[in-house]
């Protein structure tokens, strides 16, 4: 049985969070944050499943491989989470070896959204899942809003 997201990430009962998406098993968290829902984005396959990585990026599970797969889309690291109009950011989360196992991107405004592993894609406060699961934010990445965007 799989657990309530708020069961599952206990700091989004108190920041609220809101389900924009039914469940989708065809992407991925790092797929969702560079903006694809057609892909599962990892360095290797973990099982059975046909994954996507950029060329160019290292094929393994390191920020650094991460920051680089982030990078051929244009994304550079910068220093804040703060919103900032104009561009569009992601965040890397990871657990206390280093070790990738969540991203979000920022919505206008501030918020941010996130794909919950095969769940649904749901819109947070950044730090909201943080914790056991996803391990802590380790990088912020940015790149500017394409001039038709409309996010």
């Amino acid at each position: 049985m799989v657990k309530p997201i708020d069961e599952t990430f206990p700091a989004l009962a108190k920041g609220g969070f809101q389900i924009t998406s039914p469940v989708d098993k065809h992407y991925n968290c790092i797929a969702y944050a560079a903006g694809d829902t057609a892909n599962w984005w990892w360095p290797f396959p973990a099982d059975v499943r046909e994954v996507f990585w950029p060329a160019g990026a290292t094929r393994e599970e390191t920020p650094a491989a991460f920051r680089d797969a982030f990078a051929t889309l244009g994304f550079t690291a910068c220093s804040t989470e703060d919103f900032e109009p104009g561009f569009e950011k992601l965040a890397l989360f990871a657990d206390h070896l280093g070790v990738p196992l969540h991203a979000a991107r920022q919505q206008a405004g501030g918020r941010w959204t996130s794909k919950l592993g095969e769940r649904e894609d749901i819109s947070h406060n950044l730090r909201d899942v943080q914790g056991e699961t996803y391990g802590k934010v380790v990088l912020i990445m940015k790149r500017p809003l394409a001039k038709d965007a409309g996010e």
